[in-house]
């Protein structure tokens, strides 16, 4: 049996409960979990925002741990190994998305916590494909974030070829913000941090941010007409779009990855610069194992808030509450 932590409903708070997962399937791994973080994608599903949630519900999609078990035909995996599972758990492995390398785009992919149990639990399951090795350098502690908000942040990275040369903007020193300043760093870029807290700033510089400006402040956003690159967006409120466009220089990319309800932008400045607004979920499997390594050399991780996990409620207030500074990870204490 495996205990977990489940929401009953929307508004219920998460009880202990124990579940029969059956037979390990073939291809898939069962994880003890160790290290679980709270992304606000747990908080949304719970409160089924996104009309996909079941209940009871066992959410966690950040999950750092060991393998405690193969199903048949797995190979290149050991018992005892340290992996981390995301927010995807499977996906086919035989479509055109999986086989270029975007597992992660397969439209028969399965969310680690949709329609399935997640890592708020003693033990998680995964296809093994997606339980992806933890190299020497990277703290278990540190690495459940990573795997949901670290990738969705590295991803654009590459997908937009960024080059060290390259001058990018994050919007938001949040959650997703606060690694992207280090990537943003690390990757070689000169960096600036778009903020409504002015409060932030010796923070976001401390992060690897060269230049920090208050995002409400139209002022502001004007002096940095055609500056960046690539301008990431982090945070899930509607925004200036017209003004963060005007910042890209003729090519550049605003690359969304916060999950706003709509995008309103001016049409022409993005033909005559041949400007670009799109935005990525997460990232496929290489991608995922190339990040971890990216931490691993430049020393990247998020700064996190440690709770056990028998205290699960008052983390996830926590992040209701907007306090966290900056990712809510469990610690197993069964």
């Amino acid at each position: 049996m495996v205990r977990a932590y489940a929401a009953s409903s929307p508004e219920s708070d998460f009880q202990l409960m124990e579940y029969d997962p059956g037979p390990l399937a073939p291809g898939e791994v069962e994880i003890a979990v160790e290290y679980c973080g709270i992304c606000h994608s747990d908080l949304s599903m719970k409160l089924n925002e996104w009309g996909m949630s079941s209940y009871p519900f066992v959410g966690g999609h950040e999950v750092a741990g060991r393998i405690m078990e193969l199903g048949a035909g797995v190979e290149g995996l050991t018992v005892g190994q340290r992996v981390g599972v995301g927010w995807t758990a499977a996906s086919c492995m035989r479509c055109d998305q999986c086989h270029s390398g975007y597992q992660n785009r397969c439209p028969d992919a399965q969310g680690t916590i949709v329609g399935r149990h997640g890592g708020f639990a003693d033990r998680v399951r995964a296809q093994a494909d997606w339980a992806i090795p933890i190299p020497e350098g990277v703290d278990s502690v540190d690495c459940g974030p990573l795997f949901c908000g670290g990738l969705t942040v590295f991803n654009p990275f590459v997908e937009n070829g960024i080059v060290p040369t390259a001058r990018v903007a994050v919007v938001g020193i949040g959650g997703l913000g606060h690694m992207a300043l280090q990537f943003a760093n690390a990757w070689g870029c000169e960096v600036t941090a778009l903020s409504t807290s002015p409060g932030k700033e010796e923070e976001a510089r401390s992060m690897g941010a060269h230049h920090f400006l208050n995002s409400r402040d139209a002022a502001a956003l004007a002096s940095v007409a055609g500056k960046f690159d690539m301008v990431l967006d982090t945070v899930n409120a509607p925004l200036d779009w017209d003004g963060y466009v005007n910042a890209l220089r003729p090519g550049g990319k605003l690359h969304i990855v916060g999950a706003a309800e709509k995008v309103e932008a001016t049409v022409f400045p993005l033909i005559v610069g041949q400007k670009s607004i799109g935005g990525s979920p997460t990232g496929g499997i290489v991608r995922a194992k190339e990040m971890l390594e990216f931490c691993a050399r430049h020393e990247i991780k998020p700064l996190v808030e440690i709770f056990p996990m028998s205290k699960i409620n008052d983390a996830m207030q926590r992040l209701v509450d907007g306090k966290a500074r900056y990712r809510v990870v469990l610690q197993a204490d069964w």
